[in-house]
Order: C-alpha cells, then sequence, then structure tokens
C-alpha cells in the first residue's frame, strides 16, 4: 500500500508571488513558476503543471486560451504528488502564497 498523496493548486494564470526580495518587488514572479521551483527545492516527489485550454474559478465568467490574447482569470491547475506529510509541510510552508488558492488533497491508490 502506497502513502502517496496529491494536492491540486487551482489559481488564476495571472496570479504573483508574494516578493521576497528587491528583485522580486522590480518583477514579481508568476505564482505557478515560484510554486513549481519551491516544490522542487522542497523535494516533493513529483510535480506537474496542467495547462487548461478553457474554464473558470468560483464566480469568475468564462475563460478561453486564444493565441491571439492573454487571459489573466483563465485557470492552471499545479498538481504535486508525495506523502501526505511532506505535502501539509510544503502547504504551510508557501500558506502567504496559497491565499486565494484553491486546493484539492487527495489520497493516491497505486496499482
Amino acid at each position: 500500500m502506497s502513502e502517496l498523496t496529491a494536492v491540486r493548486l487551482y489559481f488564476p494564470v495571472a496570479a504573483r508571488a508574494k516578493p521576497t526580495s528587491f528583485w522580486h518587488r522590480m518583477s514579481q514572479p508568476s505564482l505557478a513558476g515560484h510554486l513549481l521551483k519551491a516544490a522542487k527545492h522542497a523535494g516533493i516527489e513529483q510535480v506537474v503543471m496542467h495547462p487548461v485550454h478553457a474554464g473558470y474559478m468560483n464566480g469568475e465568467p468564462l475563460e478561453h486560451l486564444h493565441m491571439d490574447r492573454a487571459s489573466k482569470g483563465l485557470p492552471i491547475c499545479l498538481e504535486l504528488m508525495d506523502t501526505e506529510t511532506r505535502i501539509r509541510e510544503f502547504l504551510a510552508n508557501h500558506q502567504e502564497d496559497l491565499q486565494g488558492v484553491r486546493s484539492v488533497l487527495f489520497r493516491c491508490e497505486c496499482l
């Protein structure tokens, strides 16, 4: 029996990370890129960024991916997989960045 747990984080593609340095204040990194790098640095076993072609966040209008224009409200999904303890530790360490992010945690059944 595996202890593998996954969490999916949903947020707008235009979401920005909280600035942590002078350079971040000048040009805030995307939340997706920031969390991806932080997960790698934390040693999370697997992280996948799922591109979204259409969708909406709670209460927002439906958005579609268009080649001609950027869509700031289009959701993005970042999925992290590791043990539940490590996932919860990562979420606790980054709770300030995760304000307004919808997260879904579930245990995985590996076949």
